[in-house]
């Protein structure tokens, strides 16, 4: 075993070597587009995406808290979600004082334009229609959730991090989530979410929100994870995880059979597969909210082949404050959600150097 480990740290630093050895790409940052209107801020943004009609969406840390209820108490509020056009205009905010706004983790947007909004502090997924309808709603909020997110009473009711078997991580069956991080879907409208914070594993449901599968636990090892911060899936319904924790991203088969791995940019906080006949994926290697490390954002084949890089951890235009979120729509054109610099900045690719 001790040849094993040998052989992994010499990937490790070869991996190391490859990606600091990635072309820089070129490109522009704009941090002033979004145009708010002057009683509304953005708080940590943690999530953005947008619609096929390039409307951009923001899930950010914002807003009052409070508590309701009467034999039963819950918080809520903390989060909101507002609505751009393609310009950067303000055109609304969606979910005013909802339910299950606590504390915003991502936002993404289905193929019919629906917004799904995953909480991290709730526990949620909620899915809006176009029009700002609430449709569904995923897993269930426990009482007594503190401003941290972790459920009050031993862990919640996403398992608590164990299974019924009690491995670590390993959750228990059903949309019962412990702190999820995102969601993705496959061509038929399967749902993938990774349940990160507590749990170490990825859900599958199928496209009316039914229980499929889950796989993965705490670990190291090929299909385990420590922090699945981040999940996409590409046109063959392949399902890629970011495994922050584990500096690598795993790549599974729409039933969740491991298929390989990539180890060679950093630390993946945030990534996102772009549409079209040739996809690219897209991986942040976010610094610490607590520090100005790495920061830049990696351009990939699918494959994992690197072909290139841009941006470093900083406060200025054209640097990121941990990227949380990136939307790839366009595969030129990238929206960042930046938490620690409170802004989405939006990124355009030059092409690389």
């Amino acid at each position: 075993m001790k040849g094993s480990g040998l052989f992994c740290a010499v990937v490790w630093v070869f991996c190391g070597l490859l990606s600091a050895q990635a072309p820089e790409i070129a490109f522009d940052g704009n941090i002033d587009f979004l145009k708010l209107p002057a009683n509304i801020h953005l708080g940590e943004a943690a999530g953005v995406a947008t619609n096929s009609k390039g409307n951009i969406f923001v899930y950010t840390r914002s807003g009052e808290s409070g508590v309701m209820g009467a034999s039963r108490f819950f918080t809520y509020g903390g989060s909101r979600l507002f609505e751009f056009d393609p310009a950067g205009k303000y055109l609304r905010e969606i979910g005013t004082g909802v339910y299950g706004f606590l504390f915003a983790q991502s936002v993404r947007i289905d193929a019919q334009d629906n917004i799904w909004a995953v909480d991290r502090g709730s526990n949620n997924i909620i899915k809006f229609d176009p029009s700002g309808r609430f449709l569904q709603v995923l897993s269930r909020k426990p009482e007594s959730v503190n401003p941290t997110g972790a459920a009050g009473g031993g862990e919640g009711r996403g398992g608590g991090g164990r299974g019924r078997g009690g491995v670590p991580g390993q959750g228990v069956q059903g949309d019962s989530f412990n702190r999820p991080t995102d969601i993705s879907w496959d061509a038929q409208g399967n749902m993938f979410v990774s349940d990160a914070y507590t749990n170490a594993r990825i859900v599958k449901l199928d496209k009316t929100g039914r229980f499929v599968k889950t796989w993965g636990a705490k670990g190291s090892d090929p299909g385990q994870f420590d922090m699945p911060n981040s999940v996409a899936v590409d046109a063959r319904g392949n399902v890629y995880v970011a495994d922050l924790g584990n500096k690598r991203i795993q790549v599974f088969d729409n039933d969740g059979t491991f298929k390989t791995q990539i180890a060679n940019v950093g630390a993946p906080w945030a990534i996102c597969v772009s549409p079209g006949a040739h996809q690219y994926l897209y991986s942040s290697n976010s610094n610490q909210p607590d520090a100005l490390d790495n920061g830049e954002i990696y351009k990939m084949e699918l494959d994992g082949t690197v072909l290139g890089k841009f941006g470093t951890a900083g406060k200025q235009a054209k640097e990121f404050g941990t990227a949380n979120e990136i939307d790839c729509r366009n595969p030129n054109t990238l929206y960042i959600g930046e938490v620690t610099n409170w802004r989405v900045q939006k990124v355009t690719l030059r092409g690389a150097r």
